[in-house]
């Protein structure tokens, strides 16, 4: 008797089951699937084996060739339908690395499936709602909640190579630091999860860091920074914060060359906060006009002019004002089409407001490692939608020539102060007798 392929008994089943319209397994449609997978495959790996001999399916080369076909040994794969039982040939006496390769391909779940419940995840649904959304007519499910659990552990594997990247191709021009709290341990007080993004002097919008810090201390802060530098972050031109006393002293510390812009948002929120509702309107239009003024000398003059119009009647407010003045108006030595874009840390803000609607998915999430996979998941998925800023050639030396000030202000406030030459000993032989 003649021996087939693999191949060919199924395509006769899928015969017999078209002109039949069941079969004992079970549903004519879910059958029919399972069949044309296993069709598909087996003539698939038939095709392989024939390419690796030089010759079809047991016709002989005369002995020329290398390797022989063995048999075949069953092998299962997973879908949707349930498993798909399929055929495998063996070959002896030659290199069957392809055939491997290729089996390989099929096991487990699909990539472009896992991507999907990674996506999933990464856009706020929870490991039910994906376990949900991936099920059958039948009522099973092609991930479960372990699986999708298993699978987004591929977030953290990519937050760990975003967490120690090289950063000396990043060149920050502007660059924004900010933290938001989170529950990172069962029990414990919120902590603070620093994080970075800078406008490069290309103009392009980059997220560089998130890491948990126990709070916006000075020294964790301080800790953050230098291991941006660590790994090869340059100084930049304006570096922008809120007022967190411990970022600012950690910012004045490891780029002490570098502008810093405090937050004008966050400072006009303290403002308002210490006024009374009938003077708000027009002390806010005041100082959002110094912050805001054309120059920085136009600044100052507006500034003593708000101070000489309310220091009396208002006196914490305008000490509020004048506290880090000249960090409220660092933004304007930079060309003021970028004014408008570096003088907050808005943008940070709302990353954060987007990140916390996806922790409301799952409100009892808590832990270092799952609130940073999901913060860094939610963030870097965000700036997929980043614009850049465009900087002209013109624009580009300005802000390089404000660069070439700052270090050469730095180098002679750093540098000791030359001691005059002291004046010759002339006491000599008198002294010695």
């Amino acid at each position: 008797m003649k021996r087939i392929p693999p191949s060919e008994r199924t395509r006769e089943a899928i015969r017999t089951l078209l002109n039949e319209g069941t079969t004992e397994a079970g549903s004519a449609k879910s059958d029919l699937m399972r069949m044309a997978t296993r069709l598909i495959l087996e003539e698939a790996l038939e095709a392989k084996v024939s390419d690796l001999l030089g010759r079809e399916y047991y016709k002989r080369d005369g002995g020329e060739g290398a390797g022989h076909r063995n048999g075949h040994r069953e092998r299962s794969l997973k879908t949707a339908e349930g498993d798909v039982r399929y055929a495998v040939p063996q070959v002896r006496d030659t290199d069957t690395s392809a055939i491997t390769a290729f089996r390989q391909h099929l096991q487990g779940r699909s990539g472009e499936l896992e991507r999907l419940a990674v996506e999933m995840y990464a856009r706020g649904c929870s490991t039910r709602d994906i376990e949900a959304m991936f099920r059958c007519e039948d009522g099973k499910s092609l991930l479960s909640r372990s699986a999708v659990s298993e699978i987004t552990e591929a977030l953290w594997t990519e937050y760990e190579e975003f967490a120690t990247r090289d950063l000396s191709e990043v060149k920050p021009l502007y660059l924004f630091l900010d933290g938001v709290a989170e529950r990172l341990r069962p029990g414990a007080k919120r902590e603070a999860v620093l994080s970075a993004w800078c406008i490069t002097w290309d103009g392009k919008k980059v997220l560089i860091h998130i890491a948990p810090g126990t709070k916006e201390s000075t020294e964790c802060c301080r800790d953050f920074l230098e291991e941006l530098k660590r790994r090869g972050l340059a100084d930049p031109l304006v570096t922008i914060t809120d007022g967190a006393p411990g970022l600012i002293r950690a910012v004045d510390e490891c780029f002490p060359a570098s502008l810093r812009q405090r937050c004008l948002a966050h400072r006009m929120r303290n403002l308002e906060s210490k006024l009374p509702e009938e003077i708000r309107a027009e002390f806010k239009l005041a100082a959002k006009a110094a912050y805001q003024a054309p120059s920085v000398a136009m600044a100052r003059a507006l500034r003593e002019d708000l101070v000489e119009r309310f220091a009396n009647r208002y006196p914490t407010a305008v000490r509020c004002f004048e506290d880090d003045f000249d960090a409220c108006i660092a933004h304007l030595h930079a060309p003021p089409a970028h004014h408008r874009t570096i003088r907050t840390s808005n943008l940070l803000e709302r990353l954060f407001g987007e990140e916390r609607r996806r922790m409301k998915v799952v409100p009892t999430m808590f832990g270092e490692r799952p609130v940073l996979k999901l913060m860094y998941a939610s963030l870097i998925r965000a700036t997929e939608n980043w614009r850049g800023i465009g900087i002209s050639e013109f624009e580009n030396r300005q802000l390089k020539n404000v660069r070439d000030e700052l270090i050469k202000r730095h180098r002679d406030e750093t540098q000791p102060a030359v001691k005059p030459a002291s004046t010759p000993n002339r006491i000599y032989s008198k002294d010695r007798t």
